[in-house]
C-alpha cells in the first residue's frame, strides 16, 4: 500500500510516519517543512516539500490512501492569519478530496480536532453534540469535517476528533499542555498553570498515530471518532510533572474557563484500545531532555516560530 501523509514533517507525522514504513508500506511525507524536517532516509519513503494549497503540486500518483495531517494547528496560530489558515485548513481539503476522488483513491483518514466542539456544558462530549467552534481553527476543521463527509459514497472516510496530544516527537510541540509544562519544570524549575481546575481531555502520540494505524486496518470503520482517554485538570497534569521533576507550581488567573470531558467510547467499540498514559509521556519527555535529545527551541513553538519566520517572510 502506498500512503500520502499530508503534514508528514509535523509533530504527529514524525511518529506516524516511521510506524507505516515499519509495517512495509510506501510513504510520501508531503510538507511545508516550516519546523523543519527530522525524518531519516528509508528506501520506502518521499520527502516532498510543499504546499497543500498548491494543490496541483500534491504527490497522488499510484497513492492508495491519504493520511491528511496538514493544517494551521491550535487556536493562537489559526488566529494570527486566517486567510491563511481558511487556505490551509479548509479550501485545501476540500481540493485534495476532489482530486482524491478524481483519481480513484479509496481511503481518507482526517485528522479533525476535538475543539471543534467549543464550549460545552455536557460532562460527556460524544461525537453527536452540536458542534460550536469559537476559533478560526475550530471552524476550518469543522468545515473540512462536512465537506469530506460529502464524499462518503466514493471513498472511506474516516475522521479522528483528538484530545490534546502529548509526547515526545522528533519534531517536538512544546506548546500544548503537558509537553509545556514538563518542559517548564525542567528548564525553570518553575510550572505555571492558567486556572488549573478546567478538565481537559488527552492523548499520547503514541496512542493517536496508532488511532491512525486502527483505521488504515479498518476501512470499514468510516465516520466521526473522538479519541482522548485521560480527562484531567491542568493542576493534575503539573502535579504529575512535579512528581518526577522538583518544581513549584504557580497558579494564575485564567480567560480560558473551558472545562470539558471527551468520551471516546465509539472508539474503543471498533476494537482500538490505548497503551500509553500522560504519565508515560512526562517521563519519556524528561529522558528525552536529560539525554540530551530534546531541548527548548523556537521551532518547537508553534506561535512564536511562525511569528518569526511565515508571517515575517
Amino acid at each position: 500500500m502506498k500512503i500520502l501523509v499530508t503534514g508528514g514533517c509535523g509533530y504527529k507525522g514524525h511518529v506516524l510516519v516511521p510506524k507505516l514504513l515499519n509495517r512495509g508500506y510506501e510513504v510520501v511525507a508531503f510538507d511545508t517543512q516550516w519546523f523543519g524536517c527530522f525524518l531519516g532516509p528509508h528506501p520506502n519513503l518521499s520527502i516532498v516539500k510543499g504546499d497543500v494549497c498548491d494543490i496541483d503540486t500534491v504527490p497522488l500518483d499510484g497513492v492508495d490512501a491519504i493520511v491528511h495531517l496538514s493544517s494551521i494547528a491550535n487556536d493562537p496560530c489559526g488566529d494570527l492569519n486566517p486567510k491563511l489558515t481558511w487556505e490551509v485548513s479548509a479550501l485545501a481539503t476540500m481540493q485534495l478530496a476532489d482530486r482524491a476522488k478524481r483519481r480513484g483513491i479509496k481511503r481518507f483518514i482526517y485528522a479533525s480536532s476535538g475543539s471543534v466542539y467549543g464550549v460545552k456544558d455536557e460532562p460527556q462530549v460524544v461525537e453527536e453534540l452540536v458542534l460550536k467552534p469559537i476559533s478560526e481553527y475550530n471552524k476550518t476543521k469543522m468545515v473540512a469535517e462536512r465537506v469530506l463527509l460529502s464524499y462518503s459514497d466514493v471513498m472511506s472516510v474516516q475522521i479522528v476528533r483528538p484530545a490534546t496530544v502529548c509526547g515526545y516527537s522528533p519534531r517536538m510541540r512544546l506548546d500544548v499542555s503537558v509537553n509545556m509544562l514538563a518542559m517548564q519544570a525542567l528548564t525553570k524549575g518553575r510550572i505555571t498553570v492558567f486556572g488549573g481546575t478546567q478538565t481537559r481531555p488527552n492523548i499520547h502520540i503514541d496512542d493517536i498515530t496508532d488511532v491512525y494505524l486502527h483505521l488504515i486496518d479498518h476501512p470499514e470503520v468510516t465516520g466521526i471518532y473522538n479519541a482522548g482517554f485521560e480527562n484531567i485538570s491542568i493542576l493534575d497534569i503539573a502535579q504529575l510533572v512535579k512528581k518526577h521533576v522538583p518544581a513549584d507550581i504557580v497558579v494564575t488567573e485564567s480567560n480560558d474557563p473551558r472545562s470539558y470531558r471527551v468520551n471516546s467510547d465509539k472508539l474503543l467499540a471498533t476494537g482500538y484500545r490505548p497503551k500509553k498514559t500522560v504519565e508515560d509521556a512526562i517521563r519519556e519527555i524528561i529522558a528525552k531532555y536529560r539525554s540530551g535529545e530534546l531541548k527548548d527551541a523556537d521551532h518547537f513553538h508553534n506561535l512564536k516560530w511562525m511569528q518569526k519566520t511565515v508571517l515575517a517572510a
